[in-house]
């Protein structure tokens, strides 16, 4: 080990950590937070560098989960949930029909849908002959009284958080019914997951810390000059970090087509040579387009699935296109002629052309339907919007690649073939499987997932064959095989990296260097 090169090499903040510590103390960013007075993003600089000099070894990891309160929950601990009011409302005035309840309450109509289903089944509602719901007198179920007692608990929580550590069994089970990780919006608690990483410094320390008291380095030296300490004089007593100017400057780079865009390109390129037309369509949609011609009932849980950003002005459509709106409408209130019983709901015109930004490529799809051709195939490449949380596979706003394969003899085997073709040949995956999943408009649904060397399985997207309610709504009479892929993820793959905001990111030229090795 070149001691005096290392010396020379570490800054302030590491130093610190090594004359501070000793090899039987155990660290936390918590700890250098506390007690160095680092600010979280120093105490991580800080282990990753003395890491990476071999003076640092990390000894364990440890999972915390926390739910913290949003805005509908601390509203919802003030007003109560919306089954509380709901079944308080009918109790005193008398049965409603749905609409109705949602209006007076300044409820959702899909909120106050997706709260009378598991009354009505739990026997504390009941739709009459009238279709109107109406309050049995059966006493509420323990699910909301516990429901509503957990808000309120994180309602007065320090800062709105609980920690999962200090609830019991039946509050831990509770409250993951009211919490997401992502998209928490529309729920009362967002949960966050943490780990504390704990490490130790190695026995190759002492050394260096041995020749940093003899040359007398504390860590604070300074290392540059600014207004104040020229104006106070204060410089003149310090003392000076040393600099190296052996290190390389950085590269300037001339301008070059970004690594990520060469990649959607790529895809493209290969979907047009097996065939494929491509499609396009406007950010802003109709919730007609983005759920209603998917066959996503409009109060029913199953529109929790996308997160979606509204319009503030304007915020409805002028009018849907026709035969659709009424091709559409039927087939969810009674199934059209679909052969299916559809939701049996009253389907909401005003709702329908309400505008939105668009939550995920399927819209392209139903788009397309019907100006397919028979047989056709169909690809484009979308940008979508959801409300959700930023981590190393999700974004707010992120690419999907959507595909529509039209054809009589079009069929499953296909389907997972396209699958394969996407995962293997594109993303670059050696690992891969299928796994059943769950999707308004297809039957069956499936989701493939992929093996990534460091963030380990994820979802690389779904799919499945439309079902008659979305086709036959449009005029299309055979199978229709479909998907939509995170484009995102599989460059994530393609590219070596181990998080999607490295896509986005400035330093393209690292990006394009993991590449190479990759």
């Amino acid at each position: 080990m070149d001691i005096k090169n290392i010396i020379k090499n570490l800054h302030p903040l590491e130093i610190k950590v090594l004359l501070k510590y000793t090899a039987k103390d155990e660290l936390t960013s918590e700890k250098l937070q506390k007690e160095l007075d680092y600010k979280e993003g120093h105490a991580n600089q800080a282990f990753s560098w003395l890491g990476g000099k071999e003076l640092l070894k990390e000894i364990r990891r440890t999972p915390h989960t926390y739910y913290e309160i949003t805005d509908l929950g601390k509203a919802l601990a003030k007003t109560g949930t919306v089954e509380e009011r709901m079944v308080n409302y009918l109790r005193d005035n008398g049965a409603h029909a749905l609409p109705e309840i949602a209006a007076a309450l300044a409820i959702e109509n899909k909120d106050i849908g997706s709260a009378f289903g598991p009354l009505s089944k739990e026997g504390v509602l009941k739709m009459n002959a009238e279709k109107k719901a109406e309050y049995t007198g059966a006493e509420l179920p323990a699910r909301v009284t516990k429901a509503s007692e957990i808000i309120k608990k994180g309602a007065a929580a320090t800062d709105g958080i609980l920690n999962k550590d200090d609830l019991s069994a039946d509050e831990v089970e509770v409250i993951s019914t009211l919490a997401k990780k992502r998209g928490a919006g529309d729920s009362p608690f967002k949960m966050i997951e943490r780990e504390t990483v704990t490490y130790k410094l190695t026995e190759a320390f002492a050394k260096v810390t041995e020749e940093l008291k003899k040359a007398g380095i504390t860590g604070n030296e300074i290392g540059e000059i600014t207004p104040k300490m020229l104006a106070t004089g204060d410089w003149k007593n310090g003392t000076f970090r040393g600099y190296n100017i052996a290190v390389p400057p950085a590269r300037i780079i001339p301008g070059r087509t970004n690594p990520y865009v060469q990649f959607l390109e790529s895809v493209k390129d290969k979907l047009c040579s097996l065939g494929f037309e491509e499609f396009d369509g406007p950010l802003v949609e109709t919730e007609f387009w983005n759920g209603d011609a998917l066959f996503m009932p409009q109060f029913h849980a199953a529109r929790d699935i996308h997160d979606v950003y509204r319009i503030k002005n304007p915020t409805h459509a002028k009018f849907i296109e026709e035969p659709y709106l009424s091709n559409v409408k039927a087939a969810h209130e009674t199934g059209g002629n679909t052969g299916s019983r559809g939701w049996n709901y009253s389907f909401d015109n005003e709702f329908t052309r309400r505008l939105i930004l668009r939550s995920q490529g399927t819209v392209l799809s139903a788009h397309q339907l019907h100006k397919a051709t028979i047989p056709g195939k169909y690809f484009g490449i979308a940008r979508c919007f959801r409300y959700d949380k930023v981590d190393a596979t999700h974004l707010s706003d992120f690419y999907q690649t959507e595909g529509i394969i039209v054809g009589k003899d079009a069929n499953l085997r296909n389907l997972l073939g396209m699958l394969k073709m996407f995962a293997t040949e594109i993303a670059g995956a050696t690992e891969v499987k299928y796994v059943p999943g769950y999707f308004p408009f297809t039957e069956p649904s499936i989701e493939v997932h992929i093996k990534h060397p460091v963030l380990g399985w994820f979802e690389l997207g779904g799919s499945g064959i439309f079902r008659p309610e979305v086709t036959r709504a449009m005029g299309i009479d055979v199978p229709v095989l479909a998907w939509g892929i995170g484009i995102d993820r599989m460059a994530l793959m393609a590219l070596g990296l181990n998080d999607l905001r490295q896509l986005f990111c400035e330093d393209i030229e690292q990006v394009r260097l993991r590449k190479a090795k990759f």
